[in-house]
């Protein structure tokens, strides 16, 4: 497969748009929303589609987007800095417990998870947070204050307790193992509330911004701000700060999972130097064709030549540790997953418990209604989304999961 092999759709009014997506379907929901964002002014070349691309809010899921002097706070979105950690032991497979379950009970008391109706947030601290936990949180607690004094509605966000939390939907802590039965720890999550109260406030004050011009969007959540302009900074150094959170919860909880392992399995074991945490949705400043640009990736994998990335697949399927080619034309990236194949609530409708039993037998993990929304039928064929990113990125390990903890 070539270094250009990728489908190229040209627009009448817009700048090109490069898909990476040979042998996958895309709806055409999606291909309306990379048609409007490829129309947006300030897009630099063009636009740059992964074999994971899905609809998304405002902007497309699997899509790098390149701009000049302006940013869309939408399509950042608000799980900011959202990625995936991975770390490989020095276990293998025959060190693992007979009882998995033990396992999977341990790495669910040691990090909060999850959500339910009422005052208690199970997915929080409840009580005195851990002292590695607050150790990490005084090096973010200063940045925090810094946007809190401008934007004081930020005070009343659950910052400090979801430092080390894995939240809901797709985030999941998993155990896994390679082609070789070497046992890794892998890891989904981003910025939790915080990060979500920081770009749903700037959506909206993109939005208020704009308000004169709105009517001339081709869709109100791509609202942007431009360079120069009254919230841009503050964004800049909020969504930075929000990324540096997302990284060190990640930290945090891989921590805590490394810990709870170490409480149930026998055999003693240390952590391959190696890890990899990366972000999969997030803004930065890089340099590209000779210019530097901002470079949004929503729902997609930095994927510089030489640099290591994680590509999940869905709850029950494979995984994937990649060394990025770095392809120019994809602005050196990669997706960030297999991609839905479908609503949540398609997939609620469409399949029962008994279809998330069967295609999640080989793991041990919720099998209940809460889930079928993440059956791993309701996602893209991650083969399929594999060949389709050939010519940006080389697989190194293949993972399988034995044990998904979800949120």
């Amino acid at each position: 497969m070539s270094e250009t092999d990728y489908q190229l759709m040209e627009l009448a009014h817009g700048k090109p748009v490069k898909m990476w997506t040979q042998g996958v379907a895309v709806e055409e929901d999606a291909r309306r929303q990379l048609r409007n964002t490829a129309s947006m002014p300030f897009i630099y070349r063009h636009l740059a589609v992964m074999p994971d691309v899905h609809l998304g809010k405002g902007s497309t899921i699997g899509s790098v987007i390149p701009t000049r002097g302006a940013i869309i706070p939408a399509a950042v979105g608000v799980d900011i800095g959202c990625g995936m950690m991975a770390v490989r032991t020095t276990l293998k497979a025959a060190d693992l417990p007979d009882s998995l379950a033990r396992l999977r009970s341990a790495i669910e008391k040691a990090v909060p998870h999850g959500r339910a109706p009422g005052r208690r947030d199970p997915g929080a601290w409840s009580q005195r947070t851990p002292h590695h936990v607050d150790d990490v949180w005084k090096t973010l607690s200063p940045g925090f204050r810094r946007l809190a004094q401008k934007y004081p509605k930020l005070e009343r966000t659950n910052n400090y307790v979801h430092l080390g939390t894995l939240g809901t939907g797709n985030h999941f802590i998993e155990v896994c193992l390679d082609e070789a039965g070497s046992v890794w720890f892998m890891l989904h999550s981003g910025s939790r509330g915080v990060g979500n109260a920081i770009g749903s406030l700037f959506i909206e004050l993109a939005q208020q911004d704009m308000r004169r011009h709105i009517a001339n969007l081709p869709d109100r959540d791509l609202a942007y701000f431009e360079e120069g302009s009254l919230h841009f900074d503050d964004y800049v150094e909020a969504v930075g700060w929000a990324q540096e959170y997302a990284r060190r919860n990640r930290e945090v909880m891989m921590a805590a999972v490394i810990a709870a392992a170490r409480g149930v399995i026998q055999q003693p074991f240390g952590i391959d130097e190696h890890a990899v945490n990366c972000h999969h949705n997030y803004v930065q400043k890089e340099r590209h064709f000779g210019e530097e640009v901002f470079v949004t990736r929503k729902g997609a994998v930095s994927a510089q030549k030489g640099q290591l990335g994680i590509i999940p697949g869905s709850m029950g399927a494979k995984s994937f540790i990649v060394r990025g080619l770095g392809n120019p034309e994809s602005f050196c990236s990669c997706s960030h997953g297999a991609g839905r194949a479908m609503s949540r609530t398609e997939a609620r409708r469409r399949f029962t418990v008994a279809d998330q039993v069967k295609a999640t037998a080989h793991v041990e993990c919720r099998k209940d209604a809460a889930v079928i929304d993440e059956i791993p039928m309701a996602y893209k064929d991650i083969d399929a989304v594999m060949a389709a990113q050939r010519s940006l990125v080389e697989v190194v390990h293949t993972l399988r999961q034995v044990v998904c903890v979800k949120g």
